[in-house]
């Protein structure tokens, strides 16, 4: 049986991500690895929604998934009304360019550009002019305006994924993924990029979709999935951090 957390049909246009019926394993035979066993979910438009799950869950594998970055066994993986399971290499390259937004954990900023530079990236190699009015707004957003010209040395960690956060919202994709997020920061700023992911939902109708252990952080989310050896097995809807860190014991519990 397919496990699912989808939206009625009659709403699928309202839908930035889906994955239906998807599986992935790694490795064959007795050795092999399932990561994702028959999932299906709904990711709705100009919503944040969070992925959780014990380590070896599935988690980062239905992301990688949902975004063009891994390819799945069997299943469907849509972006808007585009099937991603039917692309070309050059075509899921073109899609991730310019529909999809990322931010990692890493930051994944170039060195030896400057913190604008680095936020226009994604742009200048798909031979876009950024919108000024959009660009400073953004900046204005992640409180860049007076770090534009330095370099990601010349940064703090906190700003450094500002500066990503900012490059993945610039092109104004149809969904941005973000891997955890906060996991290289401390407490304040972590909730700096929170507060920043929950404000692009509720300001800009962007559509963030986040994996993290984080029970504090998945509670700036709207909705909570939630998958466990590779089944989508809870789901919550406007969580609060209890509730999530309830959840996550249980199924912690269950693995035990």
């Amino acid at each position: 049986m397919t496990t699912t957390a989808v939206e009625n049909t009659d709403t699928l246009t309202g839908l930035a991500a889906r994955a239906v019926g998807v599986a992935k394993a790694y490795g064959t035979g007795a050795t092999a690895v399932v990561a994702l066993d028959d999932i299906s979910v709904d990711i709705r438009r100009g919503r944040f929604t969070a992925i959780m799950g014990p380590s070896g869950s599935g988690k980062s594998t239905l992301m990688h998934a949902l975004a063009g970055l891994d390819t799945v066994d069997s299943g469907e993986v849509w972006i808007g009304e585009t099937r991603l399971t039917t692309l070309s290499d050059k075509g899921l390259a073109d899609l991730r360019r310019n529909r999809v937004g990322f931010v990692f954990q890493q930051f994944n900023l170039l060195p030896t550009l400057s913190a604008e530079e680095n936020i226009t990236l994604p742009l200048a190699i798909a031979k876009r002019t950024a919108d000024q009015a959009w660009f400073d707004l953004v900046v204005d957003a992640v409180g860049l305006a007076d770090r534009l010209t330095h370099r990601p040395s010349e940064l703090s960690g906190g700003q450094q994924q500002r500066v990503a956060c900012a490059r993945a919202l610039l092109p104004k994709p149809d969904v941005i993924f973000a891997d955890e997020p906060t996991g290289n920061l401390d407490s304040r700023s972590g909730a700096e990029i929170l507060r920043f992911l929950r404000r692009s939902v509720d300001e800009f109708n962007q559509t963030i979709v986040m994996v993290t252990h984080d029970a504090t952080a998945a509670a700036y989310a709207d909705r909570v999935v939630f998958l466990q050896d590779g089944k989508l097995v809870h789901d919550l809807v406007e969580p609060d951090a209890d509730e999530v860190l309830d959840t996550m014991k249980t199924l912690s519990e269950g693995d035990s």
